[in-house]
């Protein structure tokens, strides 16, 4: 047995603050529930950088967002990016990208599945297999698991 039994130390941790009525919701900066600056990325689209396009929208993508608009404005955004893509630019891109980046774009190649259109689905099944062939089963696992939609 212990020997300070009547220790109340334990109590001094208020429980309260963990309290479903106290929980507030982190903040989120005003670029971040934006996304991608629009015509930032059709400057970029028109002076013939698709990558660059690509990595400002995958780096200010609205991941914490509520805002449905906003999301679906945003995935126009980088479906458009990536319907600009030629088929052999496509790999060299995918090779550059990091592992969370890989997994946010395969999260809007899904989405994309979702907006058919002429030629998308092809474009967007060439982008699957080349993400998927570097990032592996694993990206595809964590994309279906993940909490935070696009």
């Amino acid at each position: 047995m212990a020997k300070n039994t009547g220790s109340s130390a334990f109590r001094r941790v208020d429980v309260d603050q963990f309290s479903e009525e106290k929980y507030e919701e982190e903040a989120v900066a005003e670029d971040e529930a934006n996304g991608p600056n629009e015509t930032d990325i059709q400057r970029i689209l028109n002076e013939g950088r698709n990558f660059d396009a690509l990595l400002h929208a995958l780096n200010t993508a609205p991941l914490s967002t509520k805002n449905q608009l906003v999301k679906e404005r945003v995935v126009q955004t980088v479906l458009k990016v990536l319907l600009t893509f030629k088929s052999n630019e496509i790999d060299v891109a995918v090779k550059s990208l990091d592992q969370p980046q890989l997994d946010l774009l395969m999260k809007y190649i899904y989405r994309g599945f979702e907006y058919p259109s002429d030629g998308s689905s092809a474009q967007l099944l060439t982008w699957h297999e080349k993400v998927f062939s570097v990032g592996g089963l694993g990206c595809i696992i964590r994309v279906l698991t993940d909490r935070k939609r696009v």
